[in-house]
């Protein structure tokens, strides 16, 4: 369904010049830090555009993102980050989950409260754990549609703990992606 383990392994190989700039994004967009990096080029709907020339880049790369925290857990954030490759040829997503997340469980994601699968993890940061996914057309015109998107992380086998994510605003914001 396009949220899979195979697909976060080739996310990662196809994605290799925004990997800086999504770190340092997802770095900086968590909640509770005092500055954001990149400077905010659009604002669409509750997502925002922002766009920085990582170390060592040729040139400025941008991606849309929205950090959201736990219904029942204020101090529990999540960053969404949605990333087109420089060749154009790839779209990626990448969910930024708090530290001490259960790995092999994964990151789960539900739209109208429909379950479309999960994504492997792929790195731990010092400010959270990255798990991604290649967005096929099928997962992009769902997350068009839907109306609501929950992403799901566990602590144990049995909690997961639910990340509600406003839509409002991303297929206009990914439509506006240089």
């Amino acid at each position: 369904m396009g949220f899979s383990r195979g697909t976060a392994k080739r996310a990662k190989r196809q994605a290799s010049g925004l990997t800086m700039l999504a770190a340092l994004l997802a770095a900086v967009a968590l909640p509770g830090l005092a500055h954001a990096q990149g400077a905010v080029r659009s604002v669409h709907g509750d997502w925002q555009i922002r766009c920085d020339t990582p170390p060592g880049a040729q040139s400025e790369q941008c991606a849309l993102i929205q950090s959201v925290v736990a219904e029942d857990r204020s101090n529990a954030g999540l960053t969404v980050i949605v990333l087109k490759t420089a060749d154009q040829k790839s779209r990626l997503m990448r969910v930024v989950a708090p530290l001490g997340v259960l790995l092999p469980s994964g990151l789960g994601l539900k739209l109208d409260n429909q379950d479309v699968g999960r994504a492997g993890f792929v790195r731990c940061l010092p400010n959270g754990c990255v798990a991604e996914v290649v967005m096929d057309d099928k997962l992009l015109g769902q997350l068009r549609t839907a109306k609501t998107a929950t992403f799901i992380i566990f602590e144990t086998p049995e909690e997961g703990i639910g990340f509600p994510l406003s839509l409002n605003g991303l297929g206009e914001g990914y439509d506006k992606l240089p």
